[in-house]
């Protein structure tokens, strides 16, 4: 991991601090994407993934934007993809594969992710967001596909979620159009949960949702994060069989009493943290 991460800020949040808040804080550059942006953020999903402490994690920003997408000066200098060869185009496969993936972690991170938006999420930004579980928007946030306006295709994921996120017919506007989706919109087509006035009650918005979260069974929270992406992408009756294999897996008596006796005793429930992880390298 960078020593000391100057694209984002991690702080915990809530009474028990159970809520990770990553904010974007390269606000005079709109919080653009370069390389140390993507080895920032894989590191930290990475860590959060296999800690297991956070409940939920929020992503948030600072500025006038939530973020202007990749950073172009990337493509001129710390990038350079040969397209002259079939080599040099084939191991841009590998390349656009890495940064896929580090998108990819939001969905697999075993918390829900919580995007809070404010002014332009452009380019790599919605490729961003489309991974996160919910969406709350600023009244001032727009959505742009900006990548065809720099005459390419968009290619960290906006064109394989959104179309799980919105009707075909408008994400195949904004894709040929680079046109912007103005918050009130996205909100109209189920794209963001909900609009606030501004920056500071939309970041609001995400932490208290973030917080209920928190006050959940981390096991179940994570069982229904797998079968809601399960059920996403197979038909349902896939979903239903595979429903039953986690059901056998997450099910907790002592999770259900606690909550039901919480319940009666209007008390708060206290349920254990997700295991940490520890992969087979760490063993020895």
């Amino acid at each position: 991991m960078d020593n000391k991460p100057n694209c984002f800020s991690l702080t915990t949040e809530g009474p028990q601090g159970q809520i990770a808040h990553l904010v974007l804080n390269r606000p005079e550059a709109m919080n653009t994407m370069n390389p140390s942006f993507w080895r920032q953020l894989h590191d930290i999903l990475t860590r959060l993934h296999a800690e297991g402490t956070a409940r939920a994690l929020v992503i948030s920003s600072t500025g006038k934007h939530f973020s202007a997408g990749m950073d172009l000066q990337t493509f001129g200098n710390a990038i350079s993809m040969d397209d002259r060869s079939a080599e040099g185009r084939s191991a841009i496969y590998d390349l656009l594969t890495d940064m896929q993936h580090t998108f990819t972690l939001l969905e697999e991170l075993r918390i829900p992710v919580i995007a809070a938006i404010q002014g332009g999420c452009i380019g790599g930004a919605v490729d961003m967001v489309t991974a996160c579980c919910m969406r709350y928007a600023s009244a001032d946030a727009f959505f742009c596909i900006q990548e065809i306006n720099i005459g390419m295709v968009a290619d960290v994921g906006t064109l394989q979620r959104l179309p799980k996120l919105l009707p075909m017919a408008l994400v195949k506007e904004l894709a040929y159009t680079g046109r912007r989706l103005p918050a009130d919109k996205a909100l109209a087509w189920g794209l963001v949960n909900e609009v606030l006035p501004t920056h500071e009650a939309t970041v609001a918005a995400a932490l208290q949702a973030a917080q209920e979260i928190a006050s959940k069974p981390p096991v179940a929270i994570w069982g229904t994060k797998q079968v809601l992406h399960y059920a996403r992408d197979h038909s349902v009756d896939e979903g239903l069989k595979q429903m039953g294999w986690m059901q056998g897996a997450v099910w907790s008596n002592a999770n259900v009493r606690e909550a039901i006796t919480a319940m009666k005793e209007k008390r708060e429930p206290q349920f254990p943290p997700l295991a940490p992880l520890k992969g087979f390298r760490d063993f020895g």
